[in-house]
């Protein structure tokens, strides 16, 4: 899996996607958001290591989880 971290505008929030290995996009939420979207998507675990992820990665900068 993939995620990558777009920065917004002042009318658009940041965003993350969320991309499998055939690069298909899994989830795109806003930041703020990430939490309630995560729990729909993954187990507790993995949003532990993908919030970690989220905080750390660079904008525009695809890192793989």
């Amino acid at each position: 899996m993939f995620l990558l971290k777009t920065k917004g505008t002042a009318k658009i929030s940041d965003y993350v996607q969320i991309r499998n290995d055939d690069f298909i996009l899994i989830a795109l939420f806003p930041i703020k958001n990430s939490e309630k979207n995560l729990c729909k998507i993954f187990k507790e675990e993995e949003i532990k290591k993908i919030k970690k992820k989220i905080s750390n990665v660079k904008f525009g900068k695809l890192e793989k989880i």
